[in-house]
């Protein structure tokens, strides 16, 4: 997977949940190649520290009051888009949650789980966040070419969880892994559907990364799991849709 080698002057990117981890680091590498980063963060104060930060290292950064799941927000969002740029580059679904274990660990609890917590991380993962992708896309159309990025996880794969070999295997968190697994689908839904426009759809799989979600185990920095959302917010014309990677390996469904 090769990304476009030229800068993305004039260029606007919108990061959900962008006021820290992975989210922060992808809206501060996006800028550095010269795009103007929009952040997107539940908490007003922290989202504008988190522009003010990559203003004070002499980047293009603002931010937005969101909450994902709130349609006001989501109005809001497409609201100042349309005023202020009449188009959107770049949109990094990045906003997610996990709510049934606080370090990612083996674990299975299917059986148990509660419809609360399901039924929360869907409604953040994937309900909320394909309500703003369809809110947000007349704005993407009027780029010249649009990049949707959707974070997922590499435990929404349906093909490495039915594999005893496979290094998730034990890792069976129903509400989150079935949540990105459904992400997915929606990502190849609607690369289908836009595939003969210049936007392209795809997946990210950050890798594991020491974040609130990723948890103290985790093996990689925010900056190294930034990339994959990066890569594939700058693909060249001639670049992959409908995909799910990590770096540049395309991953099973």
């Amino acid at each position: 997977m090769t990304t476009n080698s030229h800068t993305l002057e004039d260029k606007v990117a919108f990061i959900t949940g962008g006021n820290r981890g992975i989210g922060l680091e992808t809206a501060r590498e996006l800028a550095k190649l010269g795009a103007k980063v929009v952040i997107g963060a539940r908490d007003l104060e922290k989202g504008k520290a988190a522009a003010e930060t990559l203003r004070s290292e002499g980047l293009q950064a603002e931010s937005l009051k969101f909450d994902v799941t709130l349609a006001d927000d989501r109005q809001a969002s497409y609201d100042f888009f349309e005023q202020h740029y009449g188009k959107l580059d770049i949109l990094i679904n990045n906003a997610g949650v996990q709510k049934e274990v606080e370090h990612l660990s083996p674990m299975n609890e299917t059986s148990t789980l509660s419809p609360e917590v399901l039924r929360e991380t869907f409604d953040a993962n994937f309900f909320s966040l394909i309500e703003l992708t369809q809110k947000l896309l007349p704005l993407i159309r009027k780029a010249p070419a649009g990049r949707i990025v959707n974070l997922s996880s590499i435990l929404g794969s349906l093909t490495l969880h039915a594999n005893p070999d496979a290094p998730i295997y034990d890792m069976k968190l129903l509400a989150y892994n079935s949540s990105k697994a459904a992400l997915n689908l929606f990502t190849n839904h609607l690369a289908h559907e836009l595939r003969h426009t210049p936007i392209k759809v795809n997946s990210a799989h950050p890798g594991w990364v020491k974040t609130e979600i990723g948890g103290k185990h985790a093996q990689l920095n925010v900056r190294e799991g930034s990339m994959t959302s990066v890569k594939l917010a700058t693909l060249p014309a001639d670049g992959p849709t409908g995909k799910f990677y990590y770096l540049d390996e395309e991953l099973p469904w």
